[in-house]
């Protein structure tokens, strides 16, 4: 292989790449992430079954970066958007509106980023670049908010009440309205951050 052919190499790749995750995505909207299978996103896109696996390893592989793109607009709220939220509020109050959002999306029935994840194992959905992101956040919010103990093993124990196997058991098998999830979360964040001279959040007793 030349120089000259490298290039072109790579934007083939990156085409197909492309082409391989916009056909995933409209299989998904159309048809729901769990009826997919990789024969079909290949032949969507027009390349070869062994260019898909080779791209993306497996179907979790292809899910997992399907999810990336999808996650793509809440990790700009969370990092750069407006507070509290986004940057410019205190570390507290961005935890606590961190864990209410990711909630409110674990249970829409809509929202493609948790249709997406449900998919994937949740071993290789907490090690996905999106899993070590959301850990990554919650870490460095809980030591800015001025926690004294282990950040990353604190972060690990918030994430496991917003996680997909917690809310849809929560939410969906016992009929735990979101509200009264949201509430827990801020109780949850109130009492990892010592925050004595707010009031305890007040935890509806729904069904």
């Amino acid at each position: 292989m030349t120089p000259e052919d490298v290039p072109a190499e790579r934007s083939d790749a990156a085409r197909n790449r492309v082409r391989l995750l916009e056909a995933a995505a409209r299989l998904v909207a159309e048809r729901g992430a769990e009826h997919v299978t990789m024969h079909e996103v290949a032949e969507a896109a027009g390349v070869g079954k062994g260019t898909l696996f080779r791209r993306f390893g497996d179907r979790d592989g292809l899910l997992l970066a399907l999810l990336g793109e999808a996650e793509a607009d809440f990790h700009e709220a969370y990092t750069s958007g407006p507070p509290p939220l986004g940057p410019g509020a205190a570390a507290r109050d961005r935890l606590t509106a961190f864990g209410r959002a990711l909630i409110a999306r674990v249970a829409a029935d809509a929202d493609l980023g948790a249709a997406l994840g449900r998919q994937v194992l949740h071993e290789r959905r907490h090690a996905s670049d999106t899993g070590r992101a959301f850990h990554h956040h919650v870490s460095t919010l809980v030591a800015e908010a001025g926690v004294d103990g282990d950040h990353d093993m604190l972060a690990h124990a918030l994430l496991a009440f917003a996680n997909f196997e917690t809310g849809d058991y929560l939410h969906v098998g016992c009929g735990v309205p979101v509200a009264r999830l949201q509430a827990t979360w801020v109780d949850l964040v109130r009492r990892v951050t010592r925050d004595e001279s707010s009031p305890a959040a007040t935890v509806t007793m729904g069904p």
